[in-house]
This record gives structure tokens, sequence and C-alpha cells, in this order.
């Protein structure tokens, strides 16, 4: 039994968490931020919820695809950005919250449009992160061959 817990103890050890806990931090912040910054009042489109979860499926896919492809092999940056930063930043209870308010007003086809639009929004945002990502790693490849320097890490790295 100790065998299946070391792992899991190794992974958990120093760094990634305090890398997640910063992460977490800054994009809790900086959601709220712009919550403050653009509010939405009483019974309108949460449209600062909808932005914020749409642009974190982007950039999450954008940032896999930079961590797997083009960056070096890092220990703290998919915990620091991925789980942390883009984890807090997007929100799946706000995003609830603000479809039960439309739904207490009566604002029926809003709060259909705030669920299936996000669905479909963050999918396709997520789709387009993927596709930038590919043809940066594309690039970068390209680039780095001119340049005599072929790079081997990344899971579809050629």
């Amino acid at each position: 039994m100790t065998e299946v817990r070391e792992p899991f103890r190794a992974r958990l050890r120093g760094g990634v968490l305090a890398a997640v806990a910063l992460g977490g931090l800054l994009g809790g912040t900086a959601r709220y931020a712009l919550v403050l910054a653009f509010p939405a009042p009483g019974t309108a489109f949460p449209w600062t919820t909808f932005a914020v979860n749409v642009s974190g499926s982007f950039l999450l896919a954008l940032l896999l695809v930079h961590v797997c492809e083009i960056w070096p092999p890092t220990r703290y940056v998919r915990p620091f950005a991925a789980v942390g930063f883009l984890g807090a930043f997007t929100t799946f209870s706000t995003w609830m919250v603000d479809t039960d308010r439309l739904l207490g007003h009566g604002h029926y086809t809003a709060a259909a449009l705030n669920i299936f639009g996000s669905l479909f929004a963050g999918l396709a945002a997520a789709v387009l992160g993927l596709a930038v990502g590919r043809l940066t790693a594309a690039r970068h490849r390209r680039l780095d061959a001119r340049r005599g320097r072929a790079r081997r890490y990344g899971r579809w790295a050629r």
C-alpha cells in the first residue's frame, strides 16, 4: 500500500503546491478584478463571466500545446499556469450562480444562452487555442531546424 502512496507524496512536495497556490491566487484575483471592472447589473447577461470562461478555455489549450511541444520540460509551469492560474481564473460556480440568477428573474432564454453558449463557445475557443498553439509549435520547429537546433522534448515533437 505504501508503494501507491509514495509517488503521490513525491508530487506534492514543496514547490508544486506553492506553484498551484500562487497561480490560484493570481488567477482568482484577475477574475475578480474583471468582474469588478465590468459588472453585470441585476438581470443583465453575465458577459464578464462568459468572456472569462471562453478566454480561459482558449488560453488553457494554447498553454498546454506550448508546454507539451515548445517549451523545455519544467516542473512548475503546468501546475502554476494551468491548474492554479487558469483553474481559478475560469469559474464554474459563478457561471451557475449567474444562470440561477437569470432563471430566478424569469430570463429563461438568457439562461439557456448562458449555459449552451458558454459550452459551445468554450469548446470552440479550446479548438482555436489548439490550432493556434500547433501553428506556433510548427513555426518554432521550422525556426529551430533552420538554426540547426533540434528539440527532442515534448509529447508531439517530431
